[in-house]
């Protein structure tokens, strides 16, 4: 059944919009659907379904994604991105640690307003072992916050010059590490039977979203491509920064009383 627990057509409907829409932007800016996606999840599901969900959803929009751009795919970054993913994800499932949100949420948007907008990386830190680095750590990441995708965009933006590059990069990166994640939630009991349909229909959605996307990224330059992919991450790197900052005020405002 389509409509998931706790859902009604109306509301299925609407986010199955927004799954087109998300896409949509994902695909000619490079970034910000799936975060502007888990924003909208969370306006209706229970917070234990969110991320789970979502990386169910993301893992099929961002294969579609890939499919329709593979021929553009950088597979030399892709084969040291691939074990770390492994490592990033291994740890966090053993390990089951973890800092509270807003620390794991300010040093994200640091660290992607400073790939935006401050030096170049050095070109040993986007070599294999830099690589290796960015998709352990935010693997890791990723089991607890639902928003590592501006990084891993950040990053694989540091490495491409060419739009379609880009974006087919990103895409198959978090394809290999949602698939991992997914795995982690599964055994840990999350039943995804039910939300399957649901899923499916999402991404069912976000394909067309992204067809559509693909053609209208062959509108833009890459430079131009790059300045938009720079202020979207902006914005989602601020929005970041200000839950942390609420996040670590309230915190201490609970800890005074």
């Amino acid at each position: 059944m389509i409509i998931p627990p706790g859902l009604d057509v109306a509301t299925t409907v609407l986010l199955l919009g927004c799954s087109t829409l998300t896409s949509l932007l994902t695909a000619t800016l490079g970034a910000g659907g799936g975060v502007l996606l888990l924003l909208l999840l969370a306006l209706w599901l229970p917070p234990a379904i969110i991320i789970p969900v979502h990386g169910l959803i993301q893992l099929g929009s961002n294969g579609g994604r890939a499919a329709l751009t593979w021929r553009h795919i950088d597979w030399r970054l892709l084969r040291a991105f691939a074990p770390g993913v492994a490592l990033g994800v291994l740890a966090g499932a053993l390990l089951l640690v973890t800092l509270p949100p807003a620390i794991w949420q300010l040093s994200i948007g640091l660290f992607v307003l400073y790939l935006c907008w401050g030096p170049p990386l050095p070109r040993a830190a986007l070599g294999a072992t830099g690589t290796f680095a960015a998709a352990a750590l935010t693997s890791f990441a990723s089991l607890f916050v639902g928003a590592t995708g501006p990084l891993v965009a950040a990053f694989v933006k540091q490495t491409q010059t060419d739009r379609y590059r880009t974006v087919a990069t990103f895409a198959l990166a978090m394809v290999l590490q949602h698939a991992p994640k997914l795995l982690v939630f599964g055994t840990a009991g999350f039943i995804f039977r039910d939300w399957l349909a649901f899923a499916l229909a999402m991404i069912a959605a976000g394909f067309a979203g992204t067809w559509l996307g693909v053609r209208l990224l062959g509108t833009v330059s890459d430079r131009r491509f790059s300045r938009l992919l720079n202020v979207v991450l902006t914005v989602l790197a601020l929005r970041l920064l200000w839950q942390a900052v609420d996040a670590l005020l309230g915190s201490s405002a609970g800890l005074s009383v």
